[in-house]
């Protein structure tokens, strides 16, 4: 059977997530319906990385088993928010999900006293005292592995905690704050509730001190709040060479 490997982007503001959901609309829900009447038969997605409600992804990468579909189809039948960049035949047994080495996210901030415009669906506007240097410790923290316990809901169905952060950083370009992370895997809500905590750091409620107390398991309640997912954005997935027919 051949194995077909999917490029994705989508807006996510209107999208209960990746995941199928019983009557919500999601990214999955929408193209294995667009796969099903390209291809004439049901097809079941296999995702490198579930979004949540509200996040967008600019290097989504799922995969099904079959043929791939023609890509001016496909773009044609889908929704204006969400679009298939490349739909090509993947090497034998390619899974997107358990052949990912890594994931990387970015979280967009504007610390600026004026809201933003153009970008509101897409940067977290940040009107409150901010000292970027302890952004930045936060995030310099992050790379290694460590128990991520507290940035994930108490109520899980996470069995492992423990993820291996790759790299971390925040980027400034005048009032624009960006936070770019890439990991082994991600836990729910994982790279929102970084941030919001980050940003407690870095408005003097909370020490550098304790944040890095909280990589070692803490609870949940320990941590800050769950910072909103429209700033949120996946935007790549690595895999070993040959992650696609030649």
């Amino acid at each position: 059977m051949p194995v077909t490997r999917l490029d994705i982007e989508y807006d996510g503001a209107l999208f209960a997530g990746w995941a199928c959901q019983r009557g919500k609309r999601t990214v999955q829900g929408e193209l294995e319906r667009v796969l099903g009447v390209l291809l004439s038969e049901p097809v079941k997605l296999t995702v490198a990385g579930r979004t949540d409600s509200g996040v967008h992804a600019s290097g989504q990468v799922a995969s099904y088993a079959g043929p791939p579909a023609p890509l001016v189809g496909l773009n044609a039948l889908l929704p204006a928010d969400v679009a298939v960049r490349a739909c090509e035949a993947a090497h034998a047994g390619f899974d997107a999900r358990d052949d990912a080495r890594s994931r990387s996210y970015r979280y967009r901030v504007l610390h600026h006293r004026g809201r933003p415009v153009f970008d509101r669906g897409r940067v977290l506007w940040w009107p409150h005292r901010l000292d970027r240097d302890l952004l930045h410790a936060c995030a310099g923290l992050l790379p290694g592995t460590h128990d991520f316990t507290a940035f994930t809901p108490a109520q899980t169905v996470h069995r492992r905690f423990k993820r291996h952060v790759l790299a971390a950083g925040w980027a400034q370009e005048h009032d624009q704050l960006t936070f770019s992370i890439e990991a082994d895997a991600f836990m729910r809500r994982m790279n929102r509730v970084l941030v919001g905590t980050m940003l407690q750091v870095a408005g003097g409620r909370r020490s550098l001190a304790s944040f890095e107390a909280l990589l070692r398991g803490a609870h949940r309640r320990d941590a800050g709040p769950t910072a909103p997912p429209h700033g949120l954005c996946l935007v790549g997935v690595r895999y070993d060479a040959g992650a696609r027919a030649t």
